[in-house]
């Protein structure tokens, strides 16, 4: 406190601007000599006393109170309803009980009920919404449409990420069933491999790997597989058959041969050969010439 003033006119550093600071200074200085200034404290309050003023708290609810009718106040004051089977507590209740402690909650309410229903049917008030009520929302349509907005926009997030998290584990799995289907390759190959060693250096008689390998392969192993394989009919074969051809020469391939030329089934002597002094057939509406067209029209005039 080496900032304090004797005088009272600086306290804490700075310049005193009014009397009821220059009042407190003096008070401190008053309990600093009397020695009840402590560490940690300003000075040391009293206790206060603590009164149960009934009579007083009863004057000030008269002076606030509103005899109103029950229709205005719905107040209800009972005890709690009766606990269902099973459900009743044992001992006194606990306040420090978070279950206990809403369970009373609940009776109650559920007395208020049973008492304030039939009340309000008594004076014929209607204690259920009709069916075509609507209640003016708290929040414009706007608002809630935005928000309805958010929340879809938040859907597809969390679909887009599960759709994302989906293919992400099914690449995986996919890796993973590659990795197993050229790792059993690989382990049959070098399987196969060492059996054909053995078999070369004497240590092994049997060729049974060779009948295992034709029993993984899928050639057919009889005639009538080799049949069907055969009369197969192979469509992409067959359409580059159609448009490139078999294959082979190209050049010279029109050229006549001995074959070719003598080859006359294509011949017909109805079309290809007309027999000598038959007159033609004339067209039954055949058109006349230009000049025969000339003439008939400068008769007409």
């Amino acid at each position: 406190m080496n900032n304090l003033a004797t005088d009272g006119k600086i306290l804490f550093g700075r310049e005193e601007s009014s009397a009821e600071e220059t009042e407190l200074f003096r008070y401190l200085q008053e309990a600093f000599a009397a020695g009840r200034l402590k560490p940690g404290l300003s000075v040391e309050l009293p206790a206060k006393s603590q009164v149960n003023n009934v009579a007083g708290m009863k004057q000030k609810l008269k002076e606030f109170q509103n005899n109103l009718e029950w229709i205005e106040r719905l107040d209800l004051t009972n005890a709690p309803a009766p606990a269902a089977p099973g459900m009743e507590l044992e001992g006194e209740d606990d306040v420090h009980n978070d279950f206990t402690r809403e369970l009373r909650f609940y009776r109650q309410a559920q007395a208020s009920v049973l008492e304030g229903i039939p009340r309000l049917q008594a004076l014929d008030i209607q204690t259920k919404r009709p069916e075509d009520y609507f209640a003016e929302m708290a929040k414009s349509d706007d608002h809630m449409k935005r928000v309805r907005e958010k929340l879809l926009e938040k859907q597809m997030s969390i679909d887009r990420r599960e759709k994302v998290r989906k293919q992400r584990d099914l690449r995986k799995y996919g890796k993973k069933v590659q990795q197993e289907v050229l790792l059993k390759r690989q382990k049959e190959k070098k399987e196969m491999l060492e059996s054909v060693k053995r078999y070369r250096k004497g240590q092994q008689d049997k060729i049974d790997f060779l009948n295992d390998l034709d029993d993984k392969s899928e050639k057919p192993r009889n005639k009538q597989q080799r049949d069907n394989k055969k009369n197969r009919i192979n469509k992409k074969r067959e359409f580059k058959n159609k448009k490139f051809g078999f294959g082979g020469q190209k050049k010279r391939s029109k050229m006549n041969t001995a074959s070719s030329a003598g080859d006359m089934s294509d011949f017909n002597p109805r079309l290809h050969q007309k027999k000598a002094g038959k007159p033609k057939a004339k067209m039954a509406n055949k058109r006349p010439g230009k000049s025969k067209r000339m003439k008939n029209k400068n008769k007409k005039r």
